[in-house]
């Protein structure tokens, strides 16, 4: 991890389908509305892979540092036409904005690779320049491209107008769920003015984009690197184009059996896992952070602060926290394994510590950039396009006692994350049904999957599902590692068993001949 402010940003990414926590690279502003576009005298799918892609510069106006970072780099922007609904090709049409940069070594050059960082819907086109410094040797032999998914950044995007970026945690009762509950059906109506739109903002759309920009660049191929998220959408690209895949690396690999708005729901186990070894490490540096001199000592501080916060919030300088909030502050914890993320997260249960004795404090700068970010509106409708794409992708419940109902039997062993991460989200509201079924990921393509057997996100067991269903793949785990994504250092430290094994068949096209595993460097828990 690069820092302890990015740790936070991907956890947040983590949790965004179900929080609607806003994080990455902010979108351009904008109303969602689908490009009129009219209709073609050829109404064909053919027409949108034929189409030529005008580059240009990437800034688009004084404010625009991303552009400008963009321009700064030689990268080219463009914006591709593609259905708003596949299944009618001749309709309405939306626009998808995307990056390339180009290999740096034109003469051994190999083709295009995409590359999606998670979310769902986090803007793409700006983090190619992570993806070139992280791996040269690829950027080398490979047209790095950066696709903002329809309706995120640049992307026709979408803007429910939400007041809030985030529902929270059930909280300890009924009643507080009831208020949950009540949030989310208003957000979900929010979105009612976008009913034309919403049924087509699902990963399989947004595959079936990449498809047509693969054509549109004349490749006859796509290599692919997604994380978190982004691998979900490459195992539904693989089921979709099954031939048209090159070479495919999934860094954490999602359940495609379980991916949608309840996916989180499977999470709360690994998360707690990541708390007590957090835990075991404050209680080594005991000195410092005064948390407790064992793991123990240290579980009962988190403990006490969530039972002062249900009886009344807690001030942390000029914000509040109750029982919906607080476990939302708590899952930064799995913003990284580093002795920088751990001391970092330590620092800001310090803080909540002394406020729940009734001390005043004054929120760490994380903490305060977190806090805010949780309690202003979604100005620039990340959170509700996140949740658009899960909705799209799997139907949810449309009874909020299977939410409830399910809480309540996991209080016991899940009673700080279970309230959040079980609870409901305004897909149970949502105004339209998802345009098509999930997609069933069962192929042979080869793939190489890469990730940590204590990832709090994408679950190990969730990875071995997704390697069971991709038959073709072959699993790297770095053992001994509570992170969420391992390649590269994009998110997360660097580990150079993971890094070779990734880069070996990127550039060489080596996958390893079974699965194997990494040894995590001695991580901030266990030293």
């Amino acid at each position: 991890m690069r820092g302890r402010r990015t740790a936070v940003a991907v956890a947040g990414a983590v949790v965004a389908a179900l929080t609607g926590t806003v994080t990455g690279v902010p979108p351009a502003a904008g109303a969602a509305r689908a490009d009129a576009g009219g209709r073609a005298p050829d109404a064909g799918p053919a027409r949108f892979q034929q189409q030529e892609i005008a580059w240009h510069r990437c800034q688009s106006g004084p404010d625009d540092t991303v552009g400008k970072e963009l321009d700064d780099a030689k990268a080219q922007c463009a914006e591709v036409t593609v259905p708003l609904d596949y299944s009618d090709p001749g309709g309405r049409t939306i626009k998808v904005a995307l990056s390339r940069l180009r290999a740096t070594d034109p003469g051994r050059r190999r083709g295009s690779l995409f590359y999606n960082p998670g979310g769902p819907g986090v803007p793409a086109m700006y983090l190619t320049l992570q993806v070139k410094q992280a791996g040269p040797a690829v950027a080398a032999r490979y047209d790095l491209i950066g696709m903002d998914p329809r309706f995120v950044g640049r992307s026709t995007p979408l803007n429910c107008g939400w007041p809030t970026v985030s529902i929270g945690s059930a909280g300890p009762d009924r009643r507080a769920f009831d208020r949950s509950a009540a949030l989310a059906k208003d957000l979900a109506s929010r979105c009612a003015v976008h009913r034309d739109v919403l049924p087509h903002a699902s990963t399989r759309n947004t595959a079936r984009d990449m498809d047509v920009i693969r054509a549109a660049l004349g490749e006859s191929k796509l290599s692919y690197l997604g994380s978190s998220y982004g691998t979900y959408l490459g195992e539904v690209y693989l089921q979709l184009f099954p031939r048209r895949a090159d070479r495919v690396v999934l860094d954490s690999a999602l359940n495609p059996d379980l991916f949608g708005p309840d996916l989180t729901s499977t999470t709360g186990p690994a998360v707690t896992a990541v708390l007590e070894n957090w835990a075991a490490w404050a209680a080594r540096h005991h000195g410092r952070y005064r948390l407790g001199a064992t793991t123990a000592q240290v579980l009962a501080t988190v403990d006490r602060i969530g039972q002062a916060v249900t009886r009344g919030p807690l001030r942390v300088g000029d914000h509040q926290v109750d029982s919906r909030v607080l476990p939302q502050l708590l899952w930064n914890v799995t913003a990284g394994d580093s002795d920088e993320a751990y001391g970092s997260f330590a620092a800001d249960v310090r803080v909540l510590s002394e406020a729940a004795r009734g001390v005043k404090v004054t929120p760490t700068p994380v903490l305060e950039q977190v806090l805010t970010g949780l309690s202003s509106p979604d100005a620039d409708g990340s959170a509700s396009v996140q949740t658009a794409i899960s909705c799209a992708d799997r139907a949810a419940s449309r009874d909020p006692d299977t939410y409830y109902r399910d809480i309540q039997a996991h209080r016991a062993d899940e009673p700080l994350f279970g309230p959040l991460t079980r609870n409901l989200t305004p897909c149970s509201f949502w105004p339209v049904a998802p345009a098509e079924p999930p997609t069933r990921v069962r192929n042979d393509v080869p793939v190489l999957m890469v990730g940590a057997d204590g990832d709090p996100a994408a679950t190990y067991p969730g990875q071995q599902a997704a390697h069971r269903a991709l038959t073709g793949s072959r699993l790297v785990t770095l053992r001994g590692a509570f992170r969420h994504t391992v390649y590269g250092g994009l998110f997360a430290p660097r580990n150079a068993c993971v890094d070779s094994a990734v880069n070996r068949y990127l550039v060489d096209g080596v996958l390893p001949a079974k699965d194997t595993t990494c040894s995590a460097a001695p991580a901030a828990g266990r030293r």
